[in-house]
């Protein structure tokens, strides 16, 4: 859950309201999309809409957090945990870049930042539900790499933590500071491939 059961109330149409909303937030944003939107797209009215989510923030971080446990769960789906690391970590990398970059992990991001002295909670809860499960997923494999002679290193969280922050190279501080939106796949490849060879040259067995 993407907020407290005190603040949000499961329903009959709670489900309907997640559908609506995420389109209105994926095509408007946080502050542009509007309650009458979001329960017009919902087929709802905005009394239903408030029984479940009081506040339009945690309806924004549910949909969020949902997504990201999406995205997930399907790049958990996709790697094969029993290949070399070359082939998981580059698989791991590209679809950890490509929620990063996208317009809803843009706004994930801003909405988090832009409310965490208010709701510091939010942060908290998505990070936990979508990074932290990756970066779990992560240290796992690396452990099992070392195990299997294919990796060394004394700190799997730390060799972990490290190829993602080396993945986001260049591309974060520009998406951050607004200077870029958006990025071809020549130049997302251009630094998982470094990132990668990084990696390999202080971990690889």
């Amino acid at each position: 859950m993407a907020a407290t059961a005190a603040q949000v109330r499961k329903g009959r149409k709670f489900d309907q309201v997640l559908t609506g909303a995420r389109d209105i937030f994926m095509r408007d944003g946080f502050e542009g999309a509007s309650v009458d939107d979001i329960a017009r797209a919902a087929g709802v009215s905005k009394a239903t809409l408030y029984s479940y989510f009081p506040d339009k923030r945690l309806l924004f971080m549910e949909v969020a957090t949902l997504q990201c446990q999406h995205q997930s769960r399907e790049a958990m789906d996709t790697l094969d945990l029993t290949q070399p690391p070359r082939v998981v970590l580059s698989k791991a990398a590209n679809t950890f870049l490509g929620f990063l970059l996208s317009e809803m992990g843009q706004r994930i991001f801003r909405i988090c930042v832009g409310e965490a002295d208010r709701f510091p909670e939010l942060g908290r809860q998505f990070y936990n539900c979508g990074p932290m499960t990756m970066r779990t997923a992560l240290v796992n494999y690396i452990t099992s790499a070392i195990a299997r002679g294919e990796l060394v290193a004394e700190d799997p969280e730390l060799a972990a933590d490290q190829f993602a922050e080396m993945c986001k190279a260049d591309l974060w501080p520009k998406l951050l500071f607004g200077i870029r939106s958006d990025f071809t796949r020549e130049e997302i490849a251009r630094v998982v491939d470094g990132a990668l060879e990084t990696f390999m040259s202080r971990y690889g067995a």
